[in-house]
């Protein structure tokens, strides 16, 4: 039986959230330090961020894991809090979230490499994101978002644990490229094609690209990948390339901007649109624009009205 997200992915665009490191840095962060303790010492922060995203039209917000494997989490000494942090940051989610509104366990990368580069088995690490996921099923997410990978193996171990934790849960998978050449790759040389072939396969239900350096490159990367898989796509760049101002990273896109390429991007059938570094609610709010308006014009075409 197909769950609710993938009905509404397939019928309609949905609106995903922005970035949650960046406004949690508004919120007094210091950089290097661990968002995801905040799940922990300042859940009403987490909570606040994920009500202004759904009150400025997200269909579905991402937890406060991105860095809430055992590796990441090592850097902080945490690595016993593993599961303690992703539930309690799927019940922050979960908490906030409107009816008709989805949570997405949020699982991005470990920062180790695989075999041959590192000493890490495809095994090895279906563990370490199964300890995860499990931990955010628990908490009560509606699907996992295996997100801004680089090593394709890797990301197809995020979406293989996910299918054994919980195999009727969605799985959304993004990776990152930058221009190579005449092309697109991720920092471990993985292409469009290559992520393609890889991760539909091991059940990725929704497959596409995030993070980077904006969205003229998305652009070109979701045009490239929309030619090649009729399968539902997602789209959620960062607000620009980032320069550091001496303190932080300042991002230029403008809410405006954004909704001028949304619009440029719902023309290569988008599934699923979001921000993600230097995206704010705003950025979300002029995206929910532009895409009900896409989805009323679509939607009136199917009905013959």
């Amino acid at each position: 039986m197909e769950s609710n997200v993938l009905q509404q992915v397939n019928r309609k665009v949905l609106v995903a959230d922005g970035a949650m490191g960046t406004m949690l840095q508004k919120r007094g962060l210091p950089i290097g330090h661990c968002p995801e303790a905040w799940n922990l010492s300042r859940p009403d922060d987490v909570a606040a961020i994920h009500e202004a995203y759904f009150k400025a039209g997200s269909d579905l917000v991402e937890t406060n894991t991105f860095g809430g494997n055992k590796f990441r989490l090592a850097h902080h000494g945490l690595t016993e809090n593993v599961r303690e942090i992703n539930q309690k940051a799927a019940e922050i989610a979960r908490a906030v979230c409107p009816q008709g509104k989805y949570v997405a366990g949020s699982v991005g990368p470990t920062g180790e490499f695989m075999e041959p580069i590192g000493s890490l088995t495809f095994d090895a690490l279906v563990d370490v994101f199964h300890e995860q996921i499990e931990a955010l099923c628990k908490g009560g997410v509606d699907l996992i978002i295996v997100e801004t990978m680089m090593d394709v193996q890797e990301a197809a171990a995020g979406i293989t644990a996910a299918k054994k934790v919980a195999s009727s849960l969605p799985v959304f998978a993004s990776m990152t490229f930058e221009r190579v050449g005449d092309g697109y790759k991720t920092m471990m040389g993985c292409d469009i094609l290559t992520m393609m072939d890889k991760l539909i396969p091991v059940g990725a239900d929704v497959i596409g690209a995030n993070c980077g350096k904006g969205m003229y490159d998305m652009l070109e990367i979701i045009s490239e990948l929309r030619k090649l898989t009729p399968h539902p796509l997602l789209a959620q760049s960062n607000a620009g390339i980032p320069e550091w101002d001496g303190e932080k990273n300042i991002y230029r896109e403008t809410p405006q901007q954004r909704a001028i390429s949304v619009q440029k991007l719902l023309q290569f059938d988008i599934n699923v649109v979001g921000g993600c570094c230097g995206t704010t609610p705003e950025h979300i709010k002029t995206t929910r624009d532009v895409v009900d308006h896409y989805n009323s014009i679509r939607m009136g075409k199917e009905s013959g009205k």
